[in-house]
């Protein structure tokens, strides 16, 4: 290896490990990476931004966009509301939801599907008394497996598509996924509803909260013991109402202090606020009975400009939100001071720090106070997802009927070859603009930010890989490493290795690191590369092990009540079957 293979490879692991870490933001990470290369000469400077004009970045805040438009227009919602009948059943109920989820994951962004889907998985579990346990790991899965059928359901896809155009000068069309993608989806589908959800652990699946949608047993909340207190003087220990209300107090702090360990044999003092873990009605209840004061973000000003017409909703911190690697006095100033945090819950992971502290992470789910007549406003504004029984807003079918036909042109003109997708769906979303059916104030906000400099900074460090040799020498690596093995072998090893990656990096990263080298192991076993792409293709739509390798899998965590480790029991088996499945049919479809 020589001096500028080993930089990029130097830059390619670290931006792996910081990926895996999770420390820092993806884009963040991606950004750094491209400087590296960039400082280092192996970009040159004058097109370290060129990556942002890539055909790729563009469809895919394109597709962003088009997807807000139809859920704004009421497409989604025109089809949910037929779904009544078919939730009385609980088997009926899973595949319903999770085929709906499928279908529509394959012409929007998967991410954008569920969002669309989960309040309606909550409202209807509640309804027929169901834990969401069993609802919402299939539709995360079922967002996944759509997004693979086409080309614009998820970025790799989108990703993998601009890299052949780059190759060979002719991309895939959007229906060239589907041959595989659909037979995939349509047996994951059908795995997740028969098998897959009898996978989560029985103590999820028996969750039927009676007052919620959701059950959340592990809420951060905050009590303070007042003056006069009869606790004062009190060990903790010796307060049996805690157990009693299986209220977990995992943190203490004093005054405005930071929070601390909580001391083994700690006697209560006046100030002292408890850090609890514990359903929040649960904590309201103990604090009644013990006289503490339960705390919450809000100041004396809050109730001041909301008047006593209150109310409380529970929210999901969407990876889109504004709130993500924010805290509470960030929310409070973007919300002119109307809106207060009552409790913050984190699946998977204890927080043990003042609520005034916590830097919010997507999957977190906030306990929101606020005006009655303003709290969907407050919801939207924060892009939460909420998690109150809320009727499904309907919209005219004459718009229904505009947004899918102008859908529908783009379409066919990217199909037809008129146009490139890119141009085809840049003309509709203009298209939804003039007509109304997206105002022009929201024209940017479902774009996925980060992913957009994800994507427009690591295509510049994919070239480096290339130019530098990089790809070829990997290729020679793996090839001599399989030497003697079948060439259907070498394929599956490449699906594996990218779904082992999708797992814990984002897959849009995923796709654009494993192209080039599956290019590469394709040529240096002299064989076709369009059947190792789409191995990378299938493989890196495929994060069914963890809750971070996809935005579908974190969204879906705190409202389901899982926890990390749930995941790898529905979604180990089903990466296993596609695998079996994908292999074969891949090369059936595009021989070698």
């Amino acid at each position: 290896m020589n001096a500028d293979q080993w930089i990029v490879v130097a830059t390619l692991v670290g931006a792996l490990v910081f990926f895996a870490w999770g420390r820092w933001r993806y884009d963040l990470v991606a950004a750094l990476a491209l400087m590296v290369v960039v400082v280092t000469g192996l970009v040159p400077a004058r097109e370290a931004f060129a990556g942002f004009g890539h055909p790729a970045v563009i469809t895919v805040a394109a597709v962003l966009i088009i997807s807000h438009a139809l859920k704004s227009s009421g497409v989604v919602d025109m089809v949910v509301s037929h779904l009544g009948p078919l939730t009385h059943n609980p088997l009926v109920h899973i595949m319903a939801l999770t085929g709906v989820v499928t279908v529509a994951s394959a012409f929007m962004n998967n991410v954008g599907a569920l969002a669309l889907m989960l309040p309606v998985a909550l409202a209807t579990a509640s309804q027929h008394q169901r834990s969401p346990a069993i609802l919402l790991m299939p539709l995360a899965f079922g967002s996944i497996l759509g997004g693979m059928t086409t080309m614009i359901g998820t970025p790799p896809n989108i990703i993998i598509a601009s890299y052949r155009q780059d190759l060979v000068g002719e991309p895939f069309g959007l229906f060239d996924f589907s041959p595989v993608g659909v037979v995939v989806a349509v047996v994951g589908v059908i795995f997740v509803t028969l098998i897959g959800w009898r996978l989560i652990p029985a103590e999820r699946r028996r969750q039927n909260p009676p007052q919620q949608l959701f059950q959340i047993d592990a809420y951060l909340n905050e009590l303070r013991v007042p003056a006069g207190s009869e606790l004062i003087g009190t060990l903790l220990s010796q307060v049996s109402a805690f157990d009693e209300a299986g209220v977990d107090v995992v943190g203490l702090a004093r005054g405005r202090g930071r929070a601390m360990a909580l001391p083994r044999k700690h006697e209560l003092a006046e100030g002292d606020v408890l850090i609890a873990r514990a359903d929040p009605n649960a904590v309201e209840a103990l604090a009644d009975e013990l006289g503490l004061e339960r705390l919450t973000s809000a100041t004396a000003s809050f109730y001041d400009l909301v008047g006593d017409d209150l109310a409380l909703a529970e929210g999901v911190v969407t990876p889109g939100s504004p709130l993500v690697g924010r805290d509470i006095p960030y929310l409070r100033r973007r919300s002119g001071g109307s809106v207060a945090v009552v409790a913050v819950a984190r699946q998977g992971q204890a927080i043990r720090r003042r609520l005034r502290s916590v830097t919010f992470k997507a999957g977190d789910v906030l306990l929101l106070q606020a005006e009655k007549d303003h709290l969907e406003a407050t919801l939207s504004q924060f892009a939460l997802l909420p998690l109150a029984e809320r009727g499904l807003r309907l919209h005219p079918g004459n718009r229904v009927g505009l947004a899918l036909a102008i859908f529908a042109l783009a379409l066919a003109a990217g199909v037809a070859g008129w146009l490139s997708l890119t141009i085809a769906f840049t003309l509709a979303i203009g298209a939804y603009v003039v007509s109304g059916l997206l105002p022009v104030r929201e024209l940017y906000d479902a774009v996925d930010w980060p992913i957009i400099v994800l994507l427009g900074a690591l295509i510049p460090v994919g070239q480096a890989l290339e130019q530098t040799g990089t790809t070829t020498l990997f290729a020679t690596m793996v090839v001599g490493l399989t030497a003697g093995l079948p060439v259907w072998l070498v394929l599956t090893l490449v699906l594996v290795v990218t779904m082992f990656l999708s797992d814990i990096i984002n897959n849009a990263a995923t796709a654009l690191i494993m192209a080039p080298i599956a290019v590469g192991i394709a040529a240096t076993l002299g064989v076709h590369s369009d059947p190792f792409l789409m191995a990378v293709a299938v493989g890196a739509s495929c994060a069914f092990l963890t809750p971070i390798g996809h935005q579908s899998n974190t969204l879906v965590m705190g409202p389901g009540g899982y926890r990390f480790t749930d995941y790898w029991r529905m979604g180990l088996p089903l990466e296993v079957l596609i695998t079996l499945l994908g292999v074969p049919m891949i090369l059936y479809v595009w021989p070698l």
